[in-house]
C-alpha cells in the first residue's frame, strides 16, 4: 500500500511537529483539531518555520509555497475520509484515545492505517475499541518532531505485518528512522528514559542539588545532550507523570513510582516550558 495523503489528529506541539514533517516530505497533509485557536497557531509555527528556511537559503518560494499547498487544517474529523493514515497525536487518556479511534475507524475508509502517537500506553488495548485493528499501530515521534530521527513503530497484539512494513517504509520517506519494538509499557526509549528523570527529579526533591547542577552533572558525566530536568520540561510534566504512572501501575515495581515533585508541580500548573515554569522558570 502506497500512502499519499495522511491526516494528524491533534495540533499540540507533537501533532504540529507530525504535520509539518508529513508536508515537507510531499505527502497532502489534513491536520484537526476541535479548537480553532490551536489550530490556527500550529499553522502559523509551521509556516514560519517554512519561512525561516527560505531566509535561510535552505529552500526557496517556490518549496516553502508547495508545501502550504500540501497542508490543510479542518475543526473536524471528515476529511479523514480520503487519508491512506491517520495519526493521532492527542491526550494520554486511554479512554479518549478509544473514543476517537472508534469514530476515526467509522470515517476513515477500510484500507486505511490508523496510528497513534502515544508515547506509553497499550496499543492493543486501544486498537480493540474497534473493529479494525490489523490496521491499528504505534507510531511514536519524539520531540522535537523535526529535529528528532527516531520514530518507535509498536505492532499491536493483531496488527498486521503489512501494516507494520507500510508503516516503516513511510518513516523512511520522510527521513526519519524506525525501531520496531514488541508492545510493553513504555516502549524502548520511556522505559529506560522515565526512570532516569524520575530519578534526577527525586535527586531534586532530595535537595541534593539545584536543577542546573544536576542537569549539568548528566550532561557532563554521562555525556547527555540535555540534562534530564530539562528534557522533563521540554517534554511536559503532565506528560512524564502521565506515563511513570502508567509504568508503575503495570509493572507494580517501586522503581516507577513518581516523584512527589513530579505531582506537586503538575498540580500547580508548572508543566515546564509550555507554560514558561517546570524545574526552571523560562519567564525569566
Amino acid at each position: 500500500m502506497e500512502i499519499k495523503q495522511v491526516g494528524v489528529l491533534g495540533a499540540g506541539t507533537m501533532g504540529a511537529g507530525i504535520a509539518q514533517v508529513f508536508a515537507e516530505a510531499g505527502l497532502k497533509v489534513m491536520l484537526v483539531d476541535i479548537d480553532s485557536n490551536m489550530l490556527q497557531a500550529a499553522l502559523g509555527k509551521i509556516k514560519k518555520s517554512w519561512q525561516k528556511a527560505v531566509e535561510k537559503g535552505k529552500i526557496d518560494d517556490a518549496v516553502k509555497a508547495a508545501r502550504e499547498a500540501l497542508l490543510e487544517c479542518s475543526g473536524d474529523m471528515s476529511g479523514f475520509k480520503d487519508c491512506d493514515l491517520v495519526v493521532e497525536a492527542i491526550v494520554e487518556e486511554i479512554g479518549v484515545k478509544q473514543k476517537v479511534f472508534q469514530a476515526m475507524a467509522d470515517i476513515c475508509q477500510e484500507q486505511a492505517i490508523l496510528a497513534t502517537n502515544t508515547s506509553a500506553l497499550s496499543i492493543t488495548e486501544i486498537a480493540a475499541a474497534t473493529q479494525r485493528a490489523d490496521r491499528i499501530l504505534g507510531m511514536h515521534f519524539f520531540n522535537p518532531v523535526t529535529v528528532m530521527k527516531l520514530v518507535e513503530v509498536i505492532p499491536g497484539l493483531e496488527t498486521s505485518m503489512s501494516t507494520t512494513e507500510a508503516v516503516v517504509e513511510l518513516v523512511k520517506r520522510i527521513g526519519k528512522e524506525p525501531v520496531i519494538t514488541k508492545e510493553a509499557p513504555g516502549f524502548l526509549v520511556n522505559r529506560i528514559l522515565n526512570p532516569l528523570v524520575n530519578e534526577a527529579a527525586l535527586v531534586y526533591q532530595e535537595g541534593m542539588a539545584s536543577a542546573e547542577e544536576i542537569d549539568k552533572a548528566m550532561k557532563l558525566g554521562a555525556g547527555l545532550p540535555m540534562g534530564p530536568l530539562a528534557l522533563a520540561d521540554l517534554v511536559g510534566l503532565d506528560v512524564v507523570l502521565k506515563v511513570t504512572e502508567y509504568l508503575f501501575k503495570e509493572f507494580g515495581e517501586s522503581k516507577y513510582r513518581p516523584a512527589l515533585v513530579l505531582k506537586q508541580k503538575v498540580r500547580a500548573g508548572h508543566l515546564g516550558v509550555k507554560t514558561g515554569k517546570g524545574f526552571y522558570d523560562y519567564k525569566k
